[in-house]
């Protein structure tokens, strides 16, 4: 091995020496940073700031005194705590089926070996993922609601009318099918890369080790999968928990929920109340980092299995 002579710097097998090397790391990590700039910004002014505004405005009254009066009435108020009860149990329902029918659909997609309809199913999870909103519900008026085309159906064939048995798409229950539209190809897209996971030799492994393919997924698949299957499931809370204009649109006030009634307090005809929509906005804030909290811890014990 060759000596440098003294005051030179020593090169590596590419001919770079440790002075240009640091200088191209440098320039890699300066360049990276100046393109995460804008997202940085956009993050502390459309996400960070206005939380922060809302956390600070909801410990102060209208005089800007600093006060707790807000999260008194918020707590105090039996239509405030049935909004996050509704809620909270909303977003489970919905998160549970949503991670259980999503797995299991996931999981046949994985297995599809004609790659131009996996390809398909995977675009059009993507396209249901984001269908949400005003166009949701009224798309589900139009094929469940009093006069919708499945339920003029089933009332013509089976002379059985959907509402007369319990059924309705403006209470809890039809939320719930409304939501589960898109939370379950949301649990697709982020199920799908996730078995990636399950490597081929652990399944021939357990087989030449005599396991059934019960025994299998018990001892070996579920226990890989099941963080970021628990992660997706607190992703599919979150995204339950915020979601607005659908549940606006179906329920009609019928539905209490924390984020309706942030409109009606905060927007409302009769009476307008900045500091509690601020304390319930708090309150939201608290439940989503919760959740959150959850999502990264999952995904870190998963990224351990998944090699990253």
């Amino acid at each position: 091995m060759e000596v440098p002579a003294p005051g030179t710097t020593a090169t590596t097998k590419t001919g770079v020496g440790t002075k240009n090397g640091r200088s191209i790391r440098w320039s890699y990590t300066l360049t990276s940073w100046l393109g995460l700039a804008p997202f940085l910004v956009f993050c502390l002014l459309f996400e960070l700031l206005p939380a922060l505004v809302i956390i600070q405005s909801s410990f102060t009254n209208d005089q800007g005194t600093p006060t707790l009066n807000n999260y008194q009435r918020m707590l105090s108020q039996p239509g405030t705590v049935q909004a996050f009860q509704t809620s909270i149990s909303l977003s489970l329902v919905t998160a549970i089926i949503g991670a259980i029918f999503g797995f299991l659909a996931a999981y046949g997609v994985y297995n599809l070996r004609i790659s131009w309809l996996r390809n398909f199913l995977i675009g059009f999870s993507s396209i249901a993922a984001n269908f949400a909103g005003v166009p949701l519900a009224f798309a589900f008026i139009s094929t469940l609601g009093v006069t919708g085309f499945v339920t003029v159906l089933i009332h013509a064939w089976f002379h059985v009318n959907l509402y007369d048995l319990g059924f309705s798409l403006y209470k809890f229950w039809g939320l719930v099918l409304a939501y589960v539209y898109f939370q379950l190809p949301l649990m697709i897209l982020v199920t799908v890369p996730a078995l990636n996971a399950l490597r081929p030799e652990w399944r021939e492994a357990a087989t030449n080790l005599g396991a059934s393919t019960f025994t299998y997924w018990r001892k070996v698949a579920l226990p890989v999968l099941l963080p970021s299957i628990l992660a997706a499931s607190m992703l599919l809370f979150a995204n339950s928990f915020g979601a607005f204009a659908t549940a606006y649109a179906l329920g009609q006030g019928n539905i209490n929920l924390v984020t309706i009634l942030i409109s009606f307090v905060v927007a409302g005809n009769v009476s307008v109340d900045v500091g509690l929509g601020n304390a319930l906005a708090g309150g939201m804030v608290v439940v989503l980092l919760i959740a959150v909290t959850l999502y990264t811890t999952m995904l870190r014990r998963a990224s351990i299995w998944q090699g990253r």
